[in-house]
């Protein structure tokens, strides 16, 4: 159900949440991740037609070309210089397989074996262009789907024994495939009943489970049929790049551009953010100010069956089509109109919607500020204290390089903020970079600058072991006041540069999980077209490799890689326990360090300070009854890191699923995306904590760490200073 996921490109349609958390190795998917989030974002303008599609694709025009390409670039550009070989072609061959069957449930033996017979040719055929192995494995996976499809709705619709005593395995790298037809039928039983029980966990009456169930399976022969040659060689092409490290990648021209869109934050479309659901096209959000709000008629989880072009164009059905198809016939130039065909929300009768395009700024998804009232200065009144909410480091990149005066820019966004939080009287900024993924290197160069006055920001390795020094050159500050950064395992890249320098120049606290992501690596966007024809004034559309060329670290030497920032004063939190971290993935490159560089530490932030603060945090966290469910989550978390198998014995499956709901919320919240319509400011018990430590943190500069010693005391609840919101910017 997650939005464009990796299953929009021959993942297995994963139903439910325990078979969400198999120790982080479906990696390709991981490494896709970052971007494929990015294009739930809206809808836009098209810009590829549909390539071939069906039993009968066939490798596309360029598909020579752009492997060569990605070839190449690997080699000479990477950061680690590694020549694609055997030892490469091996990896290459395991991350293919498992991006189209990563639970091994559709594959027999006999077929891997079959395909590993051509393993270590893998890296001979790539210096030839030949990509003809990715549309054998294809073919042949296309094969079991239609063999499968038959079993599998049987089963659904079959009378399944839910007290026998049977397991499934969780975790794929302890199963081998099938070796026989009665093996491959017995495993699909167990998948299924696994399904039906996830139904009955969330309500679901068994005939609307069954229904719905066959609808997932039979939509994704149907998708995986449809798959065209971009998006099977996106997949092939990036398994070799994830071979290298999780970060590098091919995108196709349509996950390029969406990439486009996520970066500026503007595009052209109705302004609604969509999934696929168990064979439709569900509505996920409305984007805020977009012209499908203005007109009103299309809601949150409306399904669309049916798109047509202007207002007599021909409906296309598109139940069971690839999402990233359904994007395009949507997508259009503002003032054009389009037509949906849409099943309401709680209906069965369709209605036909026709909604004119419009510029659409995905405003949700900017730096948005607000200011709260938190607990008590001496002399009474309250402190007032900025949250800045930021979701990523953006950069309209077109934009900057044609000059534009007013191209859209997070330093610029949260300048704007700052400056209005001044005229507020506000005695600290709170900058939130809580599921942060990062973005644009030089925009968190620029924003930490607005903190720190001229010095190093961030040092850079590339792969000749070469130095290179980032330096906010801009004199001054924007704000020189308190200082917080909140943070959490999702924070990553240019959010734990930011945070990193922050920390090592003592210039705020760093508040959250116990570190940072742990992504210390730099990724240079190369488009193949521009890079292959730059004589042409207009290059083919190739997409494009994202490459990691260099490794950075912080002022002090250290690199975040694998490691993260860790939290000057930490909260508990099952996300810190997820296995969702650099770490967590196949082939991350290692930790290091470099010489610290030149600068001067501000001394606003003491070893003994933090001390302090942590002592009198962990006190109310102690006799806080949300936190400490929080700790009973994790440690029912850590038990359930050890199994192996899960029971389908229905009342062990109960049991089970109410122990683990926890961290499959969390699990589930990751794999959804981002929601457009989050609030600026959450309070939720976390938050009101984080508050607390920044209140603490205020009265010791304002009085000295003494003076905490005078307020209240340590263990008060954080539910007696919650926060109140008095203004939003």
């Amino acid at each position: 159900m997650a939005q464009r996921t990796i299953g929009e490109m021959g993942s297995f349609p994963e139903s439910g949440r325990f078979l969400h958390q198999t120790r982080s190795r479906r990696v390709l998917g991981v490494a896709l991740a970052v971007w494929t989030l990015a294009l739930t974002l809206s809808i836009g303008s098209p810009l590829v037609a549909l390539a071939q599609e069906g039993e009968d694709l066939e490798p596309g025009a360029n598909d020579r070309q752009i492997t060569l390409a990605v070839r190449s670039y690997l080699e000479r550009e990477h950061l680690t210089r590694r020549q694609i070989d055997d030892e490469i072609a091996g990896r290459w061959f395991d991350m293919f397989i498992g991006a189209l069957d990563p639970m091994k449930m559709y594959f027999m033996q006999s077929d891997i074996a079959e395909f590993g017979e051509r393993k270590n040719q893998l890296d001979d055929l790539v210096r030839r262009g030949n990509v003809d192995f990715a549309y054998d494995v294809y073919r042949r996976f296309m094969t079991r789907v239609d063999q499968r499809l038959p079993l599998i709705e049987k089963l659904i619709q079959s009378d399944l024994d839910f007290t026998v005593p049977e397991t499934i395995v969780i975790d794929r790298d302890d199963v081998d495939w099938s070796a026989t037809e009665e093996e491959a039928e017995a495993r699909w039983r167990r998948r299924i009943k696994y399904d039906l029980l996830v139904q009955k966990m969330e309500k679901t009456p068994l005939q609307e489970s069954q229904d719905k169930l066959l609808r997932r399976y039979r939509s994704f022969a149907k998708r995986m049929q449809k798959m065209t040659a971009d998006e099977l060689l996106e997949t092939f092409l990036t398994s070799l790049t994830a071979s290298l490290d999780p970060h590098t990648t091919y995108m196709s021209p349509g996950t390029l551009e969406n990439f486009n869109i996520s970066m500026k934050l503007e595009l052209d479309g109705i302004g609604a953010s969509l999934r696929s659901e168990d064979g439709y096209t569900t509505v996920a959000e409305i984007v805020a100010g977009g012209a499908a709000e203005r007109d009103g008629r299309l809601q949150k989880k409306d399904r669309v069956v049916a798109v047509g072009q202007g207002t007599e164009g021909e409906l296309v059905d598109v139940v069971d089509m690839n999402l990233n198809e359904v994007v395009k016939l949507i997508r259009g130039k503002r003032g054009t109109t389009v037509r949906l065909k849409v099943i309401p929300v709680g209906q069965t009768a369709p209605k036909i919607l026709d909604i004119v395009r419009d510029r659409i700024e995905l405003k949700d998804s900017e730096a948005r500020g607000e200011v709260i009232e938190q607990g008590k200065k001496p002399d009474g009144t309250p402190w007032r204290i900025g949250v800045i909410n930021l979701p990523s480091f953006y950069m309209d990149m077109a934009g900057a390089r044609s000059g534009q005066a007013d191209y859209k820019s997070t330093t610029r966004d949260c300048r704007r903020l700052i400056q209005d939080f001044k005229q507020q009287n506000v005695d600290c900024v709170v900058l939130d970079l809580r599921d942060n993924g990062g973005g644009s290197l030089p925009e968190s160069i620029s924003l930490t600058g607005l903190f720190i006055d001229t010095g190093p920001v961030v040092q850079v390795k590339d792969a000749d072991d070469r130095v290179q020094q980032y330096d906010d050159m801009e004199a001054g500050v924007e704000w020189d006041g308190p200082l917080v950064v909140l943070i959490n395992k999702f924070s990553a890249s240019a959010s734990e540069i930011l945070a990193g320098a922050i920390q090592d120049y003592r210039r705020g606290l760093v508040i959250g999980d116990e570190a940072t992501h742990g992504k210390g690596t730099v990724q240079s966007l190369l488009d193949l077209g521009r890079q292959l024809f730059q004589r042409l004034p207009n290059a083919p559309s190739l997409g494009a490799i994202k490459i990691t060329m260099q490794q950075f670290y912080r002022p002090s030497g250290d690199s975040t890689q694998n490691e993260g920032v860790k939290s000057d004063v930490e909260l508990p939190s099952i996300t810190t326990h997820l296995e969702v971290g650099e770490s967590d993935l196949d082939y991350a490159l290692a930790f290091d360090r470099v010489p610290r560089a030149s600068f001067e530490s501000t001394g606003r932030v003491s070893d003994e300070l933090v001390d302090v603060l942590r002592e009198r945090s962990a006190a109310r966290v102690a006799s806080d009854e949300e936190f400490a469910k929080v700790v009973r989550d994790i440690e029912k978390y850590k038990l359930r890191k050890q199994e192996k198998e899960i029971s389908l014995v229905e009342s062990e499956f109960v049991k089970h699923w109410n122990d683990f709901k926890a961290a499959d919320d969390e699990e589930k919240k990751l794999e959804e995306g981002d929601n457009l319509r989050r609030p600026v400011v959450k309070q939720d018990f976390y938050f009101n904590e984080a508050m607390q430590v920044t209140t603490d943190y205020l009265q010791a500069l304002k009085e000295g760490l003494a003076s905490l010693a005078r307020l209240q005391p340590a263990a008060a609840t954080a539910s007696q200073d919650a926060s109140a919101a008095v203004q939003t910017p």
